[in-house]
């Protein structure tokens, strides 16, 4: 993997975390974090691997699915809400 690449893969990594509320859930206490991650890879390595990943993935799914819908129905209202200043003159 290229220098650029492997940056921009460890920033999208950043984000889930960020995106997963992990940061503000331990305040941002890298310990613990670890300490997180540390047992997510220990499960992995049990025999619950292939349980883990199939519940994991599910959810992930579900909530990336969920937060499209939201982000959909956020820009319709952000174009309605421009439309509608627009037509007022509020712009």
């Amino acid at each position: 993997m290229k220098r650029r690449e492997r940056t921009r893969h460890l920033i999208e990594l950043g984000g889930l975390v960020v995106k997963a509320g992990l940061v503000d859930l331990t305040d941002d206490d890298r310990a613990t974090l670890y300490g997180a991650f540390l047992a997510i890879a220990g499960k992995l390595e049990g025999e619950d691997r292939d349980h883990a990943l199939a519940l994991w993935q599910r959810k992930g799914k579900r909530a990336f699915e969920s937060e499209e819908v939201n982000d959909q129905r956020m820009g319709s209202r952000r174009v309605r809400d421009s439309v509608s200043r627009l037509a007022t003159g509020r712009d």
